[in-house]
């Protein structure tokens, strides 16, 4: 199934980050169950419709790994695969 997102709306599969200790150890994004803070673009809404009835042009692409606040997007599964949906204004920037 695709999803197209509205506005300037952002859908990020998530990058699981395992962490390796000095010791060689290593823990898994499960570890800390926290959000993750880094994703890849799966899709990329047409952009913000501005005041003066303009839309304004996306800064992000489809496949850009980006990095977001950890409480700004919402969870949601397709094809249980999980997908983090976000506003363009929630992304701090672009990985390059």
């Amino acid at each position: 199934m695709k999803v197209k997102p509205l506005g300037d709306k952002v859908i990020v599969k998530p990058i699981s980050r395992e962490e390796v200790t000095k010791s060689g150890i290593v823990l898994p994004d499960t570890a800390d169950k926290e959000r993750p803070e880094q994703g890849e673009v799966v899709a990329v809404g047409p952009g913000k419709i501005m005041e003066n009835g303009q839309r304004a042009e996306m800064n992000v692409a489809v496949g850009n790994k980006v990095l977001f606040k950890k409480y700004s997007p919402d969870e949601f599964k397709i094809d249980s695969e999980e997908l983090l949906v976000l506003s363009e204004s929630d992304i701090i920037g672009i990985i390059e």
